[in-house]
């Protein structure tokens, strides 16, 4: 993958942010002006990882609308408009579609399936999604018919105690996860090589791959360090303001290939 040919998509921080859903974190005052500055410099951060950015306006009208990975799954060959498993995220996806079909054609997710990106985890031609409150078995199903005739196998992950799947686990490279072992079983990637997230560090198992290195929340150094031992370089971000919204460093932007 040459980090020139990567496109990321973004969104602008909503004026109102704080009505955002939240499920496993409490309520807590989010400074707006804060988290507007921290995405600006995770914008800046994959762009300096060779990302072409393409940032989205702010949806006043959607709280949750900066994570915007949860509305669409892009693979090589198509993308995939998701159906938020949250009925207040539906309208989301309207304005990413047409910037998405620059570059894949695009499918959708369909009533009564739900999918939310945050449960999907793709790791070559394998994908799995978090069995969670916001994707269903419909969902899942949708998209591994969706999915099929181009390669991939999809397969359900239990979780538990988290919103999403890659709440849990997520990519360090294609034969290394990074587990939080809590949420997720960790026998459902037995095939990986597995670093755990410390234990001091609920929430550090979500780091965003980018070529051969990931994008990590500045809070969780001991995590940090056990990254940099099996071999990954960890660019540290502050996103303390997202993270209050339930939001994490994968939720922020869609990152593929303009051209596979």
């Amino acid at each position: 993958m040459h980090p020139s040919s990567l496109i990321a998509i973004t969104r602008d921080v909503s004026p109102s942010l704080a009505a955002c859903e939240l499920s496993f974190v409490e309520r807590a005052p989010i400074d707006l002006d804060r988290a507007v500055e921290q995405h600006r410099a995770y914008r800046s951060a994959l762009a300096a990882l060779g990302c072409e950015v393409h940032d989205l306006p702010a949806q006043a009208e959607f709280p949750d609308a900066v994570f915007v990975e949860d509305v669409a799954i892009v693979v090589d060959e198509i993308a995939v408009m998701t159906r938020p498993g949250a009925p207040s995220r539906r309208g989301e996806g309207a304005t990413v579609a047409p910037l998405l079909a620059r570059w894949r054609s695009l499918r959708a997710i369909e009533a009564p399936g739900t999918l939310d990106g945050g449960d999907v985890l793709r790791i070559g031609r394998r994908v799995c999604v978090g069995e969670s409150a916001r994707s269903n078995a419909a969902g899942i199903a949708q998209l591994r018919a969706l999915l099929a005739p181009h390669g991939y196998t999809v397969q359900g992950v239990p979780i538990h105690g988290c919103l999403h799947l890659k709440s849990a686990v997520t990519a360090l490279a294609d034969d290394t996860v990074l587990v939080q072992p809590a949420w997720v079983d960790r026998a459902a990637f037995a095939g990986y090589r597995i670093v755990e997230v410390d234990t001091a560090e609920e929430h550090a198992a979500n780091v965003l791959r980018i070529g051969d290195r990931v994008i990590s929340p500045a809070c969780f150094p001991r995590t940090h360090a056990r990254i940099r031992v099996a071999g990954v370089e960890v660019v540290a971000v502050d996103v303390s303001e997202l993270q209050k919204a339930e939001g994490a460093v994968t939720c922020c932007s869609l990152v593929f290939t303009s051209a596979p």
